[in-house]
């Protein structure tokens, strides 16, 4: 039998609820919250910041730009992107994964 993978994809009610909830609470509730995923520092040496850099990531709820469905932006793919994509650390979640899957196809189909 298969087990499910939780990918923020299709999230409950519930879900998002949770996550927002989560999101209010006071940074060291947030770091003690079983959902934060420790940042490792060491890998984030490649952000150019005058900011501070995470200590931790949460699951993080938001709406596509384009089509307006809800997802999740999920702690452990944040921590994917930013320390070993090595993405921008001010880049949030802007498109669900259908709409990013289309563009790619769109892309892959011009010539």
């Amino acid at each position: 039998m298969s087990e499910h993978i939780d990918t923020g994809r299709d999230p409950s009610e519930k879900d998002l609820r949770e996550a927002e909830r989560v999101l209010s609470l006071s940074p060291l509730q947030q770091k003690n919250h079983p959902s934060a995923v420790v940042a490792d520092q060491s890998k984030l040496s490649h952000i150019n910041t005058y900011g501070s850099l995470p200590d931790f990531y949460l699951d993080r709820p938001f709406s596509c730009r384009k089509c307006g469905k809800r997802e999740i932006w999920k702690a452990k793919d944040q921590k994917w992107y930013y320390e070993e994509a090595k993405g921008h650390i001010d880049a949030v979640a802007i498109e669900c994964h259908a709409c990013r899957t289309a563009k790619k196809q769109s892309v892959k189909k011009t010539p």
